[in-house]
């Protein structure tokens, strides 16, 4: 650049270099109101997985006793089995139902609204749960696995709605990480308070499954203390005032207008646009390919090995960004045929070991890649009217897969024994090479222009089919 000019723009220079170092780090307001969405969303869901495996042994003897008293004999081994089973797996179908209002309710109450309200739900299964033993009533820890399993599906559905919504361009992948990261703590602290030292005793497990009550309660404390997604107020309900408020909280003074223009493009871009419904959004052919990728990666997300894997780990141990999705998927599948390399070869007394971080690896690239960034894909892929939709649609299939993997895992290891990993590594192979041809870049880019890429690429696929012909 000519000295002159130089001169004349260093100014400028100087005040874009302040404004990056000023945005380097999310405000503190925004990470506080990410984690009181996440305590109460995804930390529940993993919190409830592994929370009922700790007093499995307990449970069944207080089934067997009710069934006692209730018939004056001895409940069999396969009714036992059964009732366990259900109380396990209704969990999934209170998922499966919870998503498919989780986007209605989002739109109708907010997204802050209905993690609010979901909480409900939260707080009757732990009564439901708690009076369980106390009552003689086992068919009350049916119902109430049911309603956390709704919980968990309007927050797995709601939550990365709000958090994609109120996190500003530049840092809507690493809130995303939000999603994974607590319900993984979820899954642990679950595993941690079901120790025998703290609630896992015999006479403490209607305490224990009561827990849940608490993140629940931290949530209704915390969470009203701050606003509304921005994008909801000023798009969905055209609450100018109210998007201006919340912007200037979750982002400070300095960095409010730049979101607000931002937005302010996109309610521009869907002026006259009403929200979506599910039946409406799948005969869309302008937001076909959009739609195709989220129910892949969702479907891939269970059936890339990481549920099997658990169930394989512990037989095993009883025995004795779309970047970052790439990476992870391919990792994922490495770590899958080294997991079955290790476990071919019983030679040596190295092999378990090997194994064990194999396990390990894959848990991780599994966390760092498709646990994080498919939900907060589906918020960057769709537009405000569609998000909610495509919420229902792509959750709805997660869920199913999520019930299919654990209905069909075991026949797949009687059938192929410790070859059974060869058919995630298949998965995890075809879905990195359809993530690295059709999916884009859509790092700090916004709504709008993510968007305008896939339309794009839409049109030079056309163009190309023309020329072709």
């Amino acid at each position: 650049m000519p000295k002159e000019f130089a001169d004349e723009y260093q100014p400028l220079l100087i005040k874009e270099t302040k404004d990056k170092k000023r945005h380097k780090f999310p405000n503190k307001s925004l990470l506080l109101a990410a984690c009181a969405a996440c305590i109460g969303g995804t930390f529940q869901c993993g919190y409830n997985i592994s929370i009922i495996n700790a007093p499995t042994t307990h449970v069944q003897n207080f089934i067997n006793q009710t069934w006692r008293e209730r018939y004056q004999t001895d409940i069999s081994a396969d009714v036992l089995t059964l009732l366990w089973s259900t109380v396990v797996s209704i969990f999934t179908i209170g998922g499966l139902l919870g998503v498919t209002v989780g986007g209605t309710l989002s739109v109708k109450l907010g997204r802050k609204g209905t993690l609010l309200a979901n909480n409900i739900f939260a707080l009757m299964a732990a009564l439901l749960m708690g009076l369980s033993y106390p009552t003689g009533l086992f068919e009350l820890l049916i119902i109430g696995r049911l309603l956390i399993g709704i919980y968990a599906g309007i927050g797995l559905c709601v939550q990365p709605q709000y958090l994609g919504e109120i996190a500003p361009t530049a840092f809507r992948g690493a809130m995303g990480m939000g999603t994974s990261i607590f319900i993984t703590g979820g899954i642990l602290t679950g595993q941690v308070i079901g120790l025998k030292e703290l609630l896992g005793k015999e006479e403490h497990w209607p305490i224990l499954l009561s827990t849940t009550c608490i993140p629940a309660l931290l949530q209704l404390l915390i969470l009203p203390w701050f606003p509304e997604s921005p994008r909801y107020l000023l798009i969905d309900k055209g609450d100018d005032e109210g998007c201006k408020k919340a912007l200037k909280q979750l982002h400070g003074i300095s960095g409010c207008d730049g979101e607000w223009a931002d937005i302010e493009k996109e309610k521009n871009y869907l002026v006259d646009f009403q929200a979506k419904k599910p039946w409406e959004l799948l005969t869309d052919r302008s937001v076909r390919r959009q739609l195709l990728t989220v129910l892949l990666l969702n479907a891939a997300q269970q059936l890339n090995g990481i549920n099997a894997i658990y169930f394989y780990a512990d037989y095993l141990f009883r025995q004795s960004g779309i970047p970052a999705d790439k990476i992870s998927y391919v990792t994922i599948g490495t770590g899958a045929c080294e997991c079955i390399t290790a476990l071919t070869c019983d030679a040596s007394p190295v092999f378990p070991y090997m194994s064990m971080v194999c396990v390990f690896a894959f848990i991780l690239s599994f966390g760092l890649g498709p646990g994080g960034v498919t939900n907060i894909l589906t918020t960057e892929l769709f537009t405000q009217t569609a998000r909610p939709a495509a919420y229902i649609v792509a959750g709805s299939l997660n869920w199913l897969s999520f019930f299919f993997i654990g209905l069909v895992f075991p026949f797949i290891v009687i059938g192929l024994q410790q070859y059974c990993f060869l058919v995630f590594l298949a998965v995890c192979s075809l879905m990195a090479i359809y993530i690295f041809l059709f999916v884009p870049e859509t790092k700090n880019k916004t709504f709008v222009e993510i968007q305008n890429e896939f339309q794009s690429r839409k049109a030079r696929s056309a163009d190309g089919a023309g020329t072709t012909l």
